[in-house]
């Protein structure tokens, strides 16, 4: 979701905040602009780059999340175990969303929200973020080795020596034995995962934009490929009941802005508005979250397969919100430099991206069709069940609380997920 505020170059320039407001840009999704001085002001073309590429670079794993979750349940429904993106193992297979997820999702979130929020009134914000830094290190260097995978088979040789291994943790014995962790993975697996930890240490020790933009969107393209919503209906319950989330955690409360402010992780993406100036070593960052791509995505991503569904060779749902989700963005970017007001993201989007597939449905009287479409039971015959939701969200606060959620919901991290007990 999203907020807004702006931030003095020190704590002691308090009567400097009021110039600040007017001079601080604000990002996309109404988040703050981070290490803003009172001296800077960013220039159109610094502003007008920074955007660009924020819009561009959301663009990304929304095209390439959806394309391959359709490459996923494909796979899945033909029962294949390798669909050619990574580790062959049941944590790549998609989680899905049922309607009772969805409803759940925003009470999950703001309780998450406002637990964050009364932690790092606690306790130490030096040593939480901390804590926080090592984890998402382990989470960014899975994901990105994921994500990675795909280009890296098609880049190897067909000579390069490529072995097979197998990573197995059980637990108790005979009829009672479960796995814990059962990961198969290949040479060029390893090659992908020595490549993402260097980008992890890069993160880090220097909390470099760049390897912070490298993470989120190996975050939000796995979010998109593998979280898949069961039905048109219940993407509906999720994007509207986050609507409501978003708007009353924005405008009526600063407890999101107090948690962004806090929180030190790479689930946003960011680009310096300065970058034509100071080159790499920006610091006065536009910044978009990640719950404003995955939560859009994943409904974007389930119009794909409803297109694949209706084997007509078109594409018409998806493309159309595709550019909703573009307007929608836009807009908000508009609406918020018109006004010089902060603009929750969804305020925008949902209504875009539901809007816009709908009133086609309805024009091309596929309307009916498209709400009975199952994806769970058309393309995901046997796809598993979330137990407790995940609760991505666009701030920094609930969108990491996500990654925690899924740990919850499967007893491990979201990249291993405990498995069913098998026989012997």
């Amino acid at each position: 979701m999203s907020e807004a505020e702006q931030i003095p170059a020190s704590a002691s320039e308090a009567a400097a905040s009021a110039v600040l407001d007017a001079l601080n840009a604000t990002d996309s999704n109404g988040t703050e602009a981070l290490n803003a001085t009172a001296k800077f002001v960013a220039t159109p073309e610094g502003t007008a780059l920074a955007y660009g590429s924020l819009v561009f670079m959301a663009l990304l794993p929304i095209f390439f999340g959806a394309l391959r979750s359709v490459t996923c349940s494909k796979s899945k429904e033909l029962g294949e175990n390798d669909y050619d993106s990574g580790f062959r193992n049941a944590a790549d297979m998609p989680e899905t969303i049922t309607s009772r997820d969805a409803a759940r999702f925003p009470i999950i979130a703001s309780c998450t929200l406002f637990g964050l929020y009364l932690f790092f009134k606690v306790f130490s914000q030096e040593y939480i973020n901390l804590l926080l830094s090592v984890y998402f290190f382990v989470l960014g260097v899975l994901a990105l080795s994921h994500t990675m995978s795909p280009l890296m088979s098609r880049v190897f040789p067909a000579s390069f020596p490529n072995k097979q291994y197998q990573l197995l943790f059980t637990q108790g014995s005979g009829e009672s034995k479960e796995e814990i962790v059962n990961y198969e993975f290949d040479t060029k697996n390893l090659v992908c995962l020595l490549i993402s930890s260097v980008v992890g240490v890069w993160y880090l020790l220097k909390k470099h934009w760049i390897a912070n933009n490298l993470f989120g969107l190996a975050f939000a393209l796995n979010g998109v490929e593998l979280l898949h919503l069961n039905n048109v209906s219940t993407g509906c319950i999720l994007l509207g009941g986050l609507f409501i989330y978003d708007v009353f955690w924005v405008f009526g409360t600063n407890v999101m802005v107090t948690v962004a402010k806090s929180f030190e992780a790479p689930i946003k993406l960011v680009f310096p508005q300065d970058l034509l100036e100071k080159g790499l070593e920006a610091s006065n960052f536009a910044m978009l979250g990640l719950g404003d791509i995955v939560i859009p995505g994943i409904f974007i991503a389930l119009l794909l397969r409803f297109d694949v569904s209706l084997n007509k060779n078109s594409r018409t749902y998806f493309y159309s919100s595709f550019l909703a989700y573009i307007f929608g963005l836009g807009l908000t970017i508009f609406v918020m430099h018109t006004f010089k007001h902060a603009q929750p993201a969804l305020l925008y989007l949902v209504p875009a991206c539901v809007g816009f597939p709908v009133i086609i449905a309805l024009f091309k009287g596929e309307l009916t069709e498209m709400f009975s479409y199952e994806s769970s039971e058309e393309v995901l015959p046997t796809s598993p069940r979330l137990t407790s939701f995940p609760t991505v969200s666009g701030s920094p606060a609930s969108l990491a609380s996500s990654m925690d959620a899924v740990s919850v919901a499967t007893g491990s991290s979201p990249r291993h997920r405990r498995l069913q007990p098998t026989s012997m």
